[in-house]
């Protein structure tokens, strides 16, 4: 899996037409990768004429405006689309995407904030018909891709920690909708939960305390709890968002113990030593942001994605509801 995941570079996506639904932050991330792949048929809707129109400038883009409502409809099917709306307007960006014939389509995690609207969605969806992943960037770290490898040798994980302490005093309250930030723990802290259930599986027992709470997060601040994965393997995990931290993963073997603390870099500390050595890994399109690259590459050649599975809709549906145990939400909108 790793040597395929560090060799998409040699593949030959120039003939490739994308759909790009979204114009902000993440959209350029996606732009970059597009353009280092050597993509140049792409075209960005979004709803004003500015943002598309600077999402573009840089890479030779086509930009429209008014909207995927608006616009949607007026394209032709394209070989991929990826939708990376604002939160809220994800899934039903996704819903019109298919509805208007494409049948590739990458939507940026979380896809919803809530288990049971996509639950619902997904029911709907017939698999054998159209190809729909969630952009969960992270599962496709080669870092993550190559310790997935270096445990299977060693004989599988017997034990992981992981913890999501949140920077809130970073956040910025003006880019989404209230849920968005009431549902913190899918919005946000969902990439280090599902990265770590990745390796282990998804728990089969789990036990958690949430107390505390904030003002914009009323369903706790301090999230502790451990479980046992339905691959057999004890986890824990731990947040404190009233103080300092970071994310992190730690698994362990028999042999060895792994770190990625921070999650894009890769430890290990030798069985017998207390140092953590730093690993050395490859990456395709380095100057692009880890993962996205990636996931595009396995978007667009449905072969190589039997090797090295995205994110389906099954699985994300997994992940919320997860989520939604630890940090004690509703999985459906009040």
């Amino acid at each position: 899996m790793y040597k395929k995941i560090i060799d998409i570079n040699t593949i030959n996506y120039t003939d490739k037409k994308v759909l790009l639904v979204g114009a902000g932050w993440m959209a350029e991330q996606y732009c970059t990768a597009l353009s280092a792949m050597g993509i140049r048929s792409v075209t960005v809707i979004s709803r004003s004429e500015q943002s598309a129109t600077r999402c573009c400038r840089e890479f030779g883009y086509l930009p429209m405006h008014g909207g995927y409502l608006d616009c949607l409809p007026r394209l032709s099917s394209f070989d991929l689309v990826i939708v990376a709306t604002p939160l809220h307007e994800l899934l039903p960006a996704a819903m019109v995407a298919l509805q208007c014939g494409n049948r590739n389509i990458l939507i940026e995690k979380p896809a919803s904030l809530y288990s049971d609207e996509l639950t619902d969605w997904a029911s709907k969806v017939d698999d054998n018909q159209v190809r729909i992943r969630v952009a969960f960037n992270r599962l496709s770290y080669p870092n993550l891709i190559l310790l997935k490898e270096l445990v299977e040798e060693e004989g599988g994980i017997t034990s992981c920690r992981y913890t999501f302490t949140e920077r809130i005093h970073t956040i910025d309250f003006s880019n989404n909708e209230a849920d968005c930030y009431e549902r913190w723990g899918i919005s946000n802290s969902l990439h280090v939960i599902s990265m770590a259930h990745a390796l282990i599986g998804l728990p089969k027992e789990l036990t958690g305390i949430h107390c505390g709470g904030l003002e914009w997060h009323p369903a706790g601040s301090r999230f502790v709890g451990s479980g046992v994965s339905c691959n057999n393997i004890p986890f824990s995990y731990h947040a404190d968002w009233d103080s300092a931290g970071r994310w992190g993963i730690e698994v362990m073997t028999r042999k060895n113990a792994y770190r990625l603390i921070p999650l894009e870099e890769l430890y290990v500390c030798l069985k017998g030593s207390f140092t953590w050595d730093k690993m050395s890994f490859n990456a395709a399109y380095p100057a692009v942001k880890q993962g996205v690259a990636e996931e595009l590459a396995l978007m667009l050649d449905e072969n190589l994605e039997k090797s090295i599975p995205l994110t389906n809709l099954s699985t994300t549906v997994d992940y919320l509801a997860l989520a939604e145990r630890i940090f004690n939400y509703s999985s459906c909108r009040s």
